[in-house]
Protein backbone atom coordinates (compact mmCIF):
# COMPACT_ATOMS: atom_id res chain seq x y z
CA UNK A 1 0.00 0.00 0.00
CA UNK A 2 1.36 3.33 -1.23
CA UNK A 3 1.49 5.64 1.95
CA UNK A 4 1.02 9.66 1.52
CA UNK A 5 0.73 12.67 3.76
CA UNK A 6 -1.42 15.57 3.05
CA UNK A 7 -0.82 18.77 4.96
CA UNK A 8 -3.94 21.11 4.75
CA UNK A 9 -5.88 18.79 4.73
CA UNK A 10 -9.09 19.99 5.75
CA UNK A 11 -10.25 21.99 2.77
CA UNK A 12 -9.76 22.84 -1.03
CA UNK A 13 -6.93 21.44 -3.00
CA UNK A 14 -5.90 19.68 0.34
CA UNK A 15 -8.87 17.81 0.95
CA UNK A 16 -9.74 16.69 -2.58
CA UNK A 17 -6.38 15.40 -3.23
CA UNK A 18 -6.69 13.68 0.29
CA UNK A 19 -9.76 12.15 -0.94
CA UNK A 20 -8.61 11.11 -4.48
CA UNK A 21 -6.48 8.97 -3.07
CA UNK A 22 -7.66 7.39 -0.33
CA UNK A 23 -10.08 6.22 -3.07
CA UNK A 24 -7.74 5.09 -5.18
CA UNK A 25 -5.99 2.78 -2.39
CA UNK A 26 -3.54 5.01 -1.07
CA UNK A 27 -3.04 5.40 3.14
CA UNK A 28 -3.40 8.66 3.32
CA UNK A 29 -1.74 10.71 6.72
CA UNK A 30 -4.35 13.60 6.38
CA UNK A 31 -3.25 16.98 8.66
CA UNK A 32 -4.33 20.54 9.02
CA UNK A 33 -5.54 22.72 11.77
CA UNK A 34 -9.04 22.18 12.68
CA UNK A 35 -9.83 18.50 14.45
CA UNK A 36 -13.91 18.45 13.83
CA UNK A 37 -12.73 18.37 9.87
CA UNK A 38 -10.16 16.03 9.82
CA UNK A 39 -13.00 13.72 11.61
CA UNK A 40 -15.28 14.29 8.78
CA UNK A 41 -12.91 14.03 6.29
CA UNK A 42 -11.80 10.59 7.70
CA UNK A 43 -15.97 9.33 7.61
CA UNK A 44 -16.46 10.25 4.21
CA UNK A 45 -13.11 7.67 3.13
CA UNK A 46 -13.00 4.23 2.85
CA UNK A 47 -12.66 2.50 5.99
CA UNK A 48 -8.77 2.60 7.20
CA UNK A 49 -7.44 4.70 4.38
CA UNK A 50 -7.30 8.06 6.28
CA UNK A 51 -5.19 8.33 9.02
CA UNK A 52 -5.45 11.67 10.95
CA UNK A 53 -3.20 14.28 12.98
CA UNK A 54 -4.09 17.75 13.70
CA UNK A 55 -1.08 19.72 12.90
CA UNK A 56 -0.38 23.63 12.78
CA UNK A 57 2.39 24.40 10.19
CA UNK A 58 3.47 27.72 12.66
CA UNK A 59 3.69 25.64 15.64
CA UNK A 60 7.99 24.56 16.32
CA UNK A 61 6.20 21.24 17.57
CA UNK A 62 4.65 20.30 14.12
CA UNK A 63 8.13 18.64 12.91
CA UNK A 64 7.23 16.09 15.92
CA UNK A 65 3.89 15.97 15.46
CA UNK A 66 4.46 14.85 11.39
CA UNK A 67 7.31 12.59 12.05
CA UNK A 68 4.43 10.69 14.96
CA UNK A 69 2.25 10.04 11.92
CA UNK A 70 4.93 9.00 9.32
CA UNK A 71 5.37 6.50 12.19
CA UNK A 72 2.20 5.53 13.05
CA UNK A 73 1.61 4.83 8.88
CA UNK A 74 4.71 2.81 8.55
CA UNK A 75 6.50 5.06 6.40
CA UNK A 76 5.80 8.02 3.55
CA UNK A 77 5.65 7.40 -0.14
CA UNK A 78 4.50 11.05 -1.09
CA UNK A 79 4.78 14.28 0.88
CA UNK A 80 2.12 16.86 -0.17
CA UNK A 81 1.70 20.16 1.35
CA UNK A 82 -1.54 22.58 0.47
CA UNK A 83 -1.57 24.89 3.31
CA UNK A 84 -1.13 28.23 3.15
CA UNK A 85 -2.68 31.49 3.46
CA UNK A 86 -2.93 34.84 1.23
CA UNK A 87 -4.41 37.80 1.72
CA UNK A 88 -4.12 41.28 0.05
CA UNK A 89 -2.64 44.01 1.79
CA UNK A 90 -2.20 47.23 0.20
CA UNK A 91 -2.31 49.12 3.50
CA UNK A 92 0.48 47.02 5.00
CA UNK A 93 -0.95 46.30 7.80
CA UNK A 94 1.87 44.47 9.83
CA UNK A 95 0.15 41.59 11.75
CA UNK A 96 -1.23 40.20 8.17
CA UNK A 97 1.92 40.59 6.47
CA UNK A 98 3.83 38.82 9.49
CA UNK A 99 1.61 35.92 9.69
CA UNK A 100 1.73 35.24 6.18
CA UNK A 101 5.17 34.88 6.67
CA UNK A 102 5.09 32.68 9.17
CA UNK A 103 2.28 30.23 7.36
CA UNK A 104 3.77 30.16 3.93
CA UNK A 105 7.61 30.89 4.90
CA UNK A 106 8.45 29.75 8.09
CA UNK A 107 5.58 26.72 8.28
CA UNK A 108 6.82 25.63 4.89
CA UNK A 109 9.99 25.64 5.44
CA UNK A 110 9.39 23.83 8.54
CA UNK A 111 7.48 21.18 6.93
CA UNK A 112 9.45 20.44 3.47
CA UNK A 113 12.63 20.36 5.89
CA UNK A 114 11.13 17.27 7.73
CA UNK A 115 10.13 15.26 4.59
CA UNK A 116 13.08 15.81 3.05
CA UNK A 117 15.01 14.67 5.57
CA UNK A 118 12.81 11.68 6.37
CA UNK A 119 13.34 10.81 2.95
CA UNK A 120 17.20 11.41 2.97
CA UNK A 121 17.30 8.83 6.15
CA UNK A 122 15.12 6.37 4.20
CA UNK A 123 17.54 6.41 1.41
CA UNK A 124 20.04 5.49 4.02
CA UNK A 125 18.40 3.17 5.23
CA UNK A 126 17.56 1.30 2.27
CA UNK A 127 21.09 2.09 1.11
CA UNK A 128 21.80 4.97 -1.87
CA UNK A 129 21.23 1.72 -4.86
CA UNK A 130 17.63 2.44 -3.97
CA UNK A 131 15.77 4.27 -7.26
CA UNK A 132 13.17 5.99 -5.41
CA UNK A 133 13.55 8.32 -2.64
CA UNK A 134 10.29 9.53 -1.66
CA UNK A 135 8.37 12.73 -3.57
CA UNK A 136 7.49 16.05 -2.11
CA UNK A 137 5.02 17.84 -4.16
CA UNK A 138 4.17 21.51 -2.89
CA UNK A 139 1.27 23.66 -3.75
CA UNK A 140 2.66 27.13 -4.56
CA UNK A 141 1.39 29.86 -6.78
CA UNK A 142 1.84 31.63 -10.27
CA UNK A 143 2.09 34.77 -7.94
CA UNK A 144 5.56 34.06 -7.54
CA UNK A 145 6.29 35.38 -10.93
CA UNK A 146 6.61 38.54 -10.25
CA UNK A 147 6.25 40.94 -6.78
CA UNK A 148 2.09 41.99 -6.47
CA UNK A 149 1.49 45.24 -4.76
CA UNK A 150 -1.88 44.36 -3.73
CA UNK A 151 -0.46 40.91 -1.75
CA UNK A 152 3.38 41.55 -0.93
CA UNK A 153 3.95 39.09 1.31
CA UNK A 154 1.94 36.70 -0.33
CA UNK A 155 4.01 36.91 -3.35
CA UNK A 156 7.41 37.29 -1.75
CA UNK A 157 6.55 33.78 0.12
CA UNK A 158 5.19 32.28 -3.64
CA UNK A 159 8.20 33.14 -4.91
CA UNK A 160 10.57 32.26 -2.05
CA UNK A 161 8.45 28.33 -2.18
CA UNK A 162 9.77 28.06 -6.03
CA UNK A 163 12.97 28.84 -5.21
CA UNK A 164 13.41 26.77 -2.23
CA UNK A 165 12.14 23.59 -3.86
CA UNK A 166 14.37 24.12 -6.76
CA UNK A 167 17.38 24.55 -4.24
CA UNK A 168 16.14 21.16 -2.19
CA UNK A 169 16.02 19.30 -6.12
CA UNK A 170 19.94 20.66 -6.42
CA UNK A 171 20.80 19.69 -2.66
CA UNK A 172 19.24 16.28 -3.37
CA UNK A 173 21.43 15.59 -6.11
CA UNK A 174 24.58 16.84 -4.68
CA UNK A 175 23.49 14.13 -1.83
CA UNK A 176 23.22 11.36 -4.38
CA UNK A 177 19.60 10.76 -3.26
CA UNK A 178 16.52 10.38 -5.40
CA UNK A 179 13.81 12.51 -3.90
CA UNK A 180 10.98 13.54 -6.69
CA UNK A 181 10.06 17.22 -6.60
CA UNK A 182 7.08 18.93 -7.77
CA UNK A 183 5.87 22.47 -7.85
CA UNK A 184 2.69 22.89 -8.12
CA UNK A 185 1.45 26.54 -9.12
CA UNK A 186 -2.20 27.17 -9.53
CA UNK A 187 -3.94 30.25 -10.27
CA UNK A 188 -7.33 31.53 -8.96
CA UNK A 189 -9.06 28.23 -7.31
CA UNK A 190 -12.98 28.41 -5.91
CA UNK A 191 -11.28 27.96 -2.28
CA UNK A 192 -12.44 28.47 0.90
CA UNK A 193 -9.34 31.05 0.66
CA UNK A 194 -10.92 32.83 -2.39
CA UNK A 195 -14.51 33.01 -1.46
CA UNK A 196 -16.55 36.44 -1.08
CA UNK A 197 -14.55 38.02 -3.86
CA UNK A 198 -14.56 37.72 -7.91
CA UNK A 199 -11.18 36.65 -9.40
CA UNK A 200 -10.81 36.26 -13.56
CA UNK A 201 -9.71 32.56 -14.91
CA UNK A 202 -11.37 31.11 -11.61
CA UNK A 203 -10.88 27.19 -11.72
CA UNK A 204 -12.87 24.83 -10.08
CA UNK A 205 -10.54 22.87 -7.19
CA UNK A 206 -11.70 19.14 -9.05
CA UNK A 207 -9.95 20.47 -12.44
CA UNK A 208 -7.09 21.61 -10.33
CA UNK A 209 -7.08 17.80 -8.39
CA UNK A 210 -7.69 16.24 -11.65
CA UNK A 211 -3.92 18.07 -12.93
CA UNK A 212 -2.13 17.43 -9.77
CA UNK A 213 -2.94 13.54 -9.30
CA UNK A 214 -1.86 13.09 -13.30
CA UNK A 215 1.42 14.99 -11.71
CA UNK A 216 1.30 12.35 -8.94
CA UNK A 217 0.93 9.26 -11.33
CA UNK A 218 3.66 10.70 -14.06
CA UNK A 219 6.50 10.90 -11.02
CA UNK A 220 6.05 7.13 -10.62
CA UNK A 221 7.27 6.52 -13.56
CA UNK A 222 10.36 7.92 -15.36
CA UNK A 223 10.54 11.92 -15.13
CA UNK A 224 12.53 14.81 -14.25
CA UNK A 225 13.58 14.90 -10.74
CA UNK A 226 12.63 18.49 -10.64
CA UNK A 227 9.28 19.20 -12.12
CA UNK A 228 7.26 22.80 -11.86
CA UNK A 229 3.17 22.55 -13.01
CA UNK A 230 1.59 25.78 -13.97
CA UNK A 231 -1.91 24.44 -14.09
CA UNK A 232 -4.16 25.65 -17.12
CA UNK A 233 -2.67 26.48 -20.03
CA UNK A 234 -4.54 30.02 -19.83
CA UNK A 235 -1.98 30.51 -16.75
CA UNK A 236 0.72 28.72 -18.42
CA UNK A 237 0.37 31.55 -21.07
CA UNK A 238 -0.33 34.33 -18.53
CA UNK A 239 3.00 33.31 -16.90
CA UNK A 240 4.81 33.35 -19.97
CA UNK A 241 4.05 37.07 -20.48
CA UNK A 242 3.98 37.66 -17.03
CA UNK A 243 7.96 37.03 -17.28
CA UNK A 244 8.60 39.33 -20.52
CA UNK A 245 7.26 42.98 -18.73
CA UNK A 246 10.00 45.07 -17.99
CA UNK A 247 10.22 46.14 -14.40
CA UNK A 248 9.73 49.77 -15.06
CA UNK A 249 6.57 48.42 -16.90
CA UNK A 250 5.29 46.67 -14.50
CA UNK A 251 5.57 48.83 -11.28
CA UNK A 252 2.81 50.94 -13.09
CA UNK A 253 0.34 48.54 -13.82
CA UNK A 254 -2.60 48.72 -11.44
CA UNK A 255 -3.19 45.35 -10.83
CA UNK A 256 -6.59 44.19 -8.81
CA UNK A 257 -9.13 42.30 -8.30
Amino acid sequence: MKRAIVIGATSGIGREVACRLAGEGWLVGACGRREALLQALQAAAPAGRIVIQPLDVTDPQAPERLQELIERMGGMDLFFLASGIGNQNPSLQPDVELHTLRTNGEGFVRMVVTAFNHFKAQASQAGQQARSGGHIAVISSIAGTKGLGMAPAYSATKRMQNTYIEALAQLSRMQHLHIRFTDIRPGFVDTDLLSGKRYPLLMPVERVANRIMKAIHSSERRCPRYRIIVIDGRYRLLVFFWRLIPRQLWERLPIRN
